[in-house]
């Protein structure tokens, strides 16, 4: 007879194949590494001296052979020699990312951009009300319009208009967002590594917005001495250059897109440390790295202004802490009538995340 399992108290089987154990391990160093798969495993043979996570019978030649056989990595190397990732293994990092940053998707927190207004919309609620003409047949909550007829008695049962019952809906928004991520040398500077958790936050943003906002569009601006456009694919490989930091030309791309974008909610999301040092002037750069020049102040205040009267509105989530800096980011979001947050890197996914679920406007 088999007694009782103390479930609770035994440590649960690891039934993963050793391929399986290391790939999240090697996808995190990728995400460090900006994509370099031959500096990601050395890595991994440092932390095997540390940790002795590989075995005689499964080793890094192992390991590397199973992510050629899973399609994770290529056979051939790039014309610069490196060993290339794939697209399959380019969405397991953007997947990791969201798994880490906002946990696993329940099917019960399928959110979306709820207006403060109700009628024939997408996402049901559990507010009821009179059938009015022009309500569709499958708003109609049959189960409490059957009910309301049952109190007149079950003898002759008979649904009336009066009987019916509907249930409301919230209206979705559709939101265009451009993500900004500043890619200057500050953003690593210090020995605070600030460009990894923002890439984080950028792929698990994006990998949450194909999934729960799939009518919203999300476009990824980096910048430091200027600005450019980067795909969802880029975002692992992303790094940060002997970069100043054009804040006015990441804004002047971001909205440059938004205008592009057939939606009326657009908004620009900013990622930075805080401080703009460089703008371009008469085609030259215009360049001041010591505390905040009162000219690229103006330049960006000014680009603020536009957006503001472009109506789109600016989070910016700053990742430093100088006082100065906030001063300068609290007038910044002043004038642009946006929003600011001043956070951590432990801090900063949540708050992009609940920021963009909830930082919505009627359209």
């Amino acid at each position: 007879m088999l007694g009782v399992r103390f479930a609770k108290f035994i440590p649960p089987q690891d039934d993963r194949t050793p391929f399986e154990k290391l790939l999240p391990l090697f996808l995190e160093m990728l995400t460090h590494t900006s994509g370099d798969v031959e500096e990601a495993l050395d890595w991994m043979d440092q932390l095997d001296k540390e940790h002795g996570f590989y075995t005689k019978e499964y080793g890094r030649k192992e390991f590397e052979a199973d992510l050629k056989k899973h399609g994770l990595i290529g056979d051939r190397p790039t014309k610069g020699g490196k060993t290339p990732l794939t697209g399959k293994a380019e969405k397991l990092i953007r997947e990791r990312a969201l798994e880490q940053v906002f946990g696993e998707l329940k099917k019960t927190d399928q959110g979306a951009h709820a207006l403060r207004r109700v009628g024939q919309g997408d996402e049901t609620t559990s507010d009821r009300r009179s059938y009015r003409f022009g309500d569709r047949i499958e708003q109609v909550a049959m189960s409490d319009s059957i009910r309301n007829a049952q109190q007149r008695g079950i003898d002759d049962l008979r649904l009336s208009e009066d009987d019916l019952e509907v249930i409301e809906t919230e209206h979705q928004s559709a939101c265009a967002t451009v993500l900004m991520i500043d890619i200057s040398h500050s953003m690593i500077l210090y020995g605070e590594d600030r460009i990894t958790p923002a890439k984080k936050v950028a792929m698990a943003l994006a990998e949450l917005i194909a999934r729960r906002y799939p009518k919203d569009t999300l476009d990824i601006v980096v910048f430091g001495n200027d600005a450019w456009q980067v795909s969802l694919k880029d975002l692992p490989y992303l790094q940060v250059g002997p970069f100043h930091t054009n804040t006015v030309a990441g804004l002047e791309l971001a909205m440059d897109i938004l205008r592009r974008r057939k939606l009326k909610n657009r908004r620009i999301v900013m990622i930075t440390d805080g401080k703009p040092s460089c703008i371009k002037r008469d085609g030259e750069y215009y360049m001041n790295s010591f505390g905040l020049d009162d000219v690229i102040v103006a330049r960006t205040l000014d680009a603020a202004v536009r957006a503001r009267k472009a109506q789109i509105p600016i989070t910016t989530f700053m990742i430093a802490k100088d006082p100065y800096l906030q001063r300068f980011i609290e007038k910044f979001t002043e004038i642009n009538q946006g929003r600011a947050f001043y956070t951590g890197l432990q801090g900063l996914a949540d708050m992009v995340f609940r920021d963009h679920a909830s930082n919505r406007k009627a359209s």
